[in-house]
């Protein structure tokens, strides 16, 4: 009899949204002529921007044609769009080769694919709290996990030391959940550990579009010293609402080797295996986010989730609530106020102003006594949010 992987025996239940999706569900029978404000999924409501739908439907009216007709797609990406991102990293002053460029479906799929380049029995460093795939996607792999833990000492951005010892690195900057921002001094500290230990840092650039602060990097390729250690992973989701549509790219530099081996070389020949490419379409919809009309109207649909941010923020800072994120990130981490567990204070936002965030909790043990506001939902929704969670605040000080 085959035997299953028996490392899906040692995950742990995902029950974070389910939890939330179920309180919520039980608080609307008990309370059908309330309203809920969703402040607690991390999914866009703001539609496609208008470039990219007119990509869209001409690349559609390019699949009617026989001149114009597309099939399979090559697998690392199609090269006018490589080319296209290239060029978006040289604007930024970070020169990457179309050829180290690969277009997935999607940073979540990515990071859990890019493991196949690394032997099982290393060890992967994640830094809590933290998107709970990085955990999973390594346990499911028989990986051993080193948990480096953060908190409002460090500004949830801690750093490495000697006493370190892993082969994988995970960063994510701007982080989900705490919206904390790696500077290029502190990503430089990371990126000097890996070289020196021959480690590899799986980057996560899923929300580089939110940073305004012209001093913080949007790439680890901005630090010298990268091209030998890094992995780039990045999604549109956030950046142009691709969470429905879905397209991402990962970078792999040609410089990255270990025991002789090129990483770029070897993810060229996983993706020539194990995918057939990514949509003529979809592809060329992604191509219009990083033209000039493209990248204007985006801007507006991230300034448009900054300002929900700014709403918030406000309030807090008015309360003289401690909170990271919300101006370079579109997620606030919020500390809960003394004697409130993250749940605790979840069910308090829940049933006395109708608001539904994410527990801290569910990221990770560092996670506990915090909770997590999304700025992704409508301008009317966010404004009642920030009443009614001053309003909160106020009773319970």
């Amino acid at each position: 009899m085959i035997k299953p992987n028996m490392n899906y025996g040692r995950l742990k239940e995902s029950y974070l949204f389910f939890r939330i999706a179920q309180k919520t569900k039980e608080y609307l029978k008990n309370n059908p002529e309330k309203k809920l404000l969703r402040l607690g999924i991390g999914d866009v409501s703001l539609p496609l921007c208008d470039a990219v739908i007119k990509a869209l439907h001409k690349a559609v009216d390019d699949q009617s044609s026989k001149e114009t007709f597309h099939g399979y797609m090559p697998e690392c990406g199609a090269p006018f769009l490589r080319e296209t991102i290239s060029c978006y990293y040289k604007n930024r002053g970070v020169n990457i080769d179309s050829e180290e460029v690969f277009v997935s479906s999607g940073a979540s799929d990515e990071l859990g694919d890019i493991l196949d380049l690394f032997d099982r029995s290393s060890s992967a460093l994640v830094i809590e709290p933290s998107y709970p795939a990085y955990v999973d996607a390594n346990i499911m792999a028989g990986r051993e996990i080193i948990h480096l833990n953060s908190d409002q000492k460090n500004g949830f951005l801690p750093l490495p030391d000697k006493s370190l010892k892993a082969d994988l690195i995970y960063i994510c900057s701007p982080n989900n959940p705490t919206g904390a921002v790696y500077n290029k001094k502190q990503l430089k500290q990371w990126v000097d550990f890996a070289n020196g230990n021959g480690a590899i840092i799986l980057f996560d650039a899923a929300y580089e579009a939110f940073i305004e602060d012209d001093e913080l990097p949007h790439s680890i390729f901005e630090i010298e010293g990268a091209r030998t250690c890094a992995i780039e992973i990045c999604s549109l989701s956030k950046t142009a609402g691709f969470t429905g549509t879905r397209l991402g790219y990962t970078v792999i530099s040609k410089d990255l080797k270990r025991n002789g081996m090129s990483l770029n070389s070897m993810w060229v020949r996983n993706r020539t295996t194990k995918t057939n490419g990514v949509s003529y379409i979809i592809q060329r919809g992604a191509e219009a986010v990083f033209g000039d009309e493209g990248q204007t109207q985006i801007k507006q649909n991230i300034q448009f989730y900054k300002d929900n941010a700014k709403i918030l923020t406000e309030t807090l800072d008015e309360m003289n609530i401690w909170y990271t994120g919300g101006k370079n990130a579109p997620y606030i981490w919020m500390k809960c106020p003394d004697k409130y567990s993250s749940w605790e204070f979840f069910d308090l936002l829940l049933n006395n102003a109708q608001i539904v965030a994410t527990p801290g909790e569910g990221f990770g043990k560092c996670g506990e006594g915090y909770i997590r506001f999304s700025t992704f939902g409508s301008r009317e929704d966010t404004l009642k949010a920030s009443e009614k969670l001053k309003e909160l605040l106020h009773s319970i000080q």
